[in-house]
């Protein structure tokens, strides 16, 4: 299983590219894709999914008993993690023809541990279309280090380990080459050194690029460490391993069928708060499930409501696991470890979804499936964040639970879980998808 999720790290290199490792996984797997265009004509049993804007995916399998009935099981994550992307008119011509890129940080990074990787770049390119409202879209995953950020050296900031304040405008452009001044032009003449190094990859001319959305990102491979190999880094492990583990337990329960409808919610833009069509905060999840009731149960004008109530919600985004080195950063009795199973995440303000009930039932449930469960709890002193959970019942009225898999240095550019824990997580969310 660790396996799986190392691969399917190894080729989501972004959004764009880890919506398309999910579409893949589905299509093998006998998954029609809907376009929301379209009528839907749904059956039971049938296994659909629809796609936002190239980043966001909604995969479901008919229950066999209808919506208002049994209602959801619906398990959601995201597709983003922190990062860079390259703005337009990105090349930035320098002193002995050094070209740097222009780039904005997206989400919440720790960005001094950016420095010095080996960085490629990832994404989508728009070209033209059939007409002027439907470009053509290419994922594009140039696959081979193109870039870097230089740290500067500790000979000229003498103080850079006593504390070290970053600039993203200034500190954090990644470098892609030198080249002379007539070479330079001339590919700036043919859209520039990004539009270059795209085309290249996806087999067209630069000319042809009208716009794009591109990431860079760390080119290391996923890898299992520590004495017994227990621990897994890996870029974007927030949260694109509660997205892949969604994915291989809905995958993996295909072999039942149950009344209740199984959902996999994978959303966009969590880390920049959910606020676009792709995001927790537009009603694309619950159209969805409007959509299905409509579809299974025309003759009901109620079907929708009453299928809430009867549902359930996993959302699942990683905790922060206890640090031997940071004690004094945790709660002193509800932090989580690796290695504990997967973390019900609790705040008394309500950042997060989950309740006594709802706590109560995914702790059935992991027992259920035979795994450890353990609770993450903000430090009192400490205000903590949120996630998909209570975004979506902001849309819905509907019984969930926040949880997530403690990681090492969330938002680094390489973070740290536990295998044992992926392994329990995917675990609970068969045992949640097959009830």
């Amino acid at each position: 299983m660790i396996q799986k999720l190392i691969d399917r790290l190894d080729r989501g290199t972004c959004n764009f590219t880890a919506a398309r490792v999910i579409i893949e996984d589905l299509e093998n797997a006998g998954f029609k894709r809907l376009l929301p265009s379209e009528e839907w004509k749904l059956c039971k049993g049938g296994r659909y999914y629809v796609v936002k804007n190239d980043t966001a995916v909604f995969a479901f399998v008919i229950g066999s008993d209808v919506p208002s009935a049994s209602g959801y099981h619906i398990i959601s994550a995201h597709s983003d993690s922190p990062g860079f992307k390259i703005k337009p008119n990105a090349e930035i011509y320098g002193d002995g023809g050094v070209v740097s890129l222009n780039v904005e940080k997206y989400g919440g990074g720790i960005l001094y541990t950016w420095f010095d990787r080996p960085l490629s770049i990832a994404g989508r390119v728009l070209v033209k279309g059939a007409d002027p409202l439907h470009p053509v879209t290419h994922i594009v995953d140039v696959k081979r280090p193109v870039a870097t950020i230089p740290h500067l050296s500790i000979h000229l900031n003498r103080g850079v380990n006593d504390g070290n304040p970053l600039s993203v405008q200034k500190d954090m452009k990644p470098v892609v080459g030198y080249w002379d001044k007539e070479a330079y032009e001339e590919i700036k003449a043919k859209g520039g050194i990004v539009k270059c190094i795209v085309a290249e990859a996806i087999g067209i001319s630069p000319e042809e690029i009208l716009d794009y959305e591109l990431n860079l990102y760390p080119t290391e491979k996923a890898s299992l460490t520590g004495v017994n190999s227990e621990y897994l880094q890996s870029g974007r492990i927030d949260d694109l391993e509660m997205a892949f583990g969604g994915l291989q337990a809905l995958l993996d329960s295909l072999d039942t069928e149950t009344k209740s409808t199984r959902v996999l919610a994978v959303f966009d833009n969590e880390e920049t708060g959910s606020g676009t069509k792709q995001g927790a905060h537009s009603p694309v999840l619950r159209n969805i499930l409007e959509r299905i009731c409509i579809s299974v149960e025309p003759e009901s004008r109620e079907a929708f409501f009453r299928s809430l109530a009867n549902s359930f919600m996993i959302s699942a985004d990683d905790a922060h696991a206890w640090h031997p080195n940071y004690n004094e950063k945790f709660d002193p009795t509800n932090h989580p470890v690796i290695g504990g199973g997967p973390a019900i995440k609790i705040n008394a303000n309500c950042k997060y979804m989950t309740d006594g009930d709802a706590a109560a039932v995914f702790a059935e449930i992991c027992r259920k499936a035979g795994v450890k469960c353990q609770y993450f709890v903000n430090h009192s002193d400490v205000a903590g964040g949120s996630t998909l959970g209570n975004i979506l019942t902001g849309q819905m009225d509907i019984r969930g639970v926040d949880m997530g898999n403690p990681v090492w240095a969330m938002h680094s550019a390489i973070e740290t879980c536990g295998v044992a824990d992926h392994e329990a997580a995917v675990g609970a969310f068969t045992t949640f998808y097959r009830l």
